[in-house]
């Protein structure tokens, strides 16, 4: 689907508890679909094997971000273990300004505060088939001691709890099941009627004429 224009760019927020497959989910949604990307989100945290700079995350100090959080140059911003997440505000305004639909992928306190900055944002929770299943896919990322795959296991939960705070609740069983379901959030968002009726103006200014 071709790009939107700026009147009818859409923010997306995308939240799971961690194990849940958001990433991957969002990474083959972006070569799915045309006209969407995701916005870097700045983090405390170490980098992980195969993550870039500036490409994964804005990889960056803890007093670099105290710095940013005094000039209040974040949207929303939260701390997940110990490691704080935040998305500046310059980047989301300028992509959807540009006709993108963005996509933020953060936890459910993030998703608060984005709505209330933007109440027409269109939020998704992702949730495993199983709590068996999510430890297995935390196991397998090879990356955690147990020590902190219990803490995480632990922590979903209450992540899970807030599901119902969103507009879409998609169970990822199946992978590709899975991605239909999100394709299809999407694609229904762009046929809304405000976002067709601009983006189609000359096309029903000629039916009505």
């Amino acid at each position: 689907m071709p790009m939107n224009d700026r009147s009818t760019a859409t923010l997306y927020i995308f939240s799971a508890p961690s194990g849940a497959g958001k990433t991957s989910l969002v990474k083959a949604l972006l070569a799915e679909m045309d006209g969407i990307e995701v916005s870097v989100s700045h983090t405390t945290r170490a980098m992980r094997p195969g993550e870039q700079d500036g490409v994964d995350y804005h990889f960056i100090s803890k007093d670099e971000f105290e710095n940013m959080v005094e000039a209040d140059a974040f949207l929303e911003h939260a701390q997940v273990f110990d490691n704080f997440y935040g998305t500046a505000r310059s980047s989301i305004d300028d992509r959807l300004a540009a006709g993108a639909d963005v996509i933020l992928e953060i936890d459910w306190q993030g998703a608060r505060q984005v709505r209330a900055w933007k109440s027409d944002a269109v939020s998704v929770f992702i949730l495993p088939p199983s709590r068996n299943a999510l430890e297995e896919r935390l196991r397998g990322r090879g990356q955690d001691s147990e020590e902190i795959i219990a803490r995480r296991m632990h922590d979903a939960v209450s992540e899970m709890s807030h599901y119902a705070e969103f507009d879409y609740l998609l169970i990822n069983d199946r992978f590709e099941t899975a991605l239909e379901e999100l394709v299809a959030i999407v694609t229904a968002e762009r046929l809304r009627m405000a976002a067709q009726k601009t983006r189609h103006a000359a096309i029903l200014a000629t039916l009505l004429a």
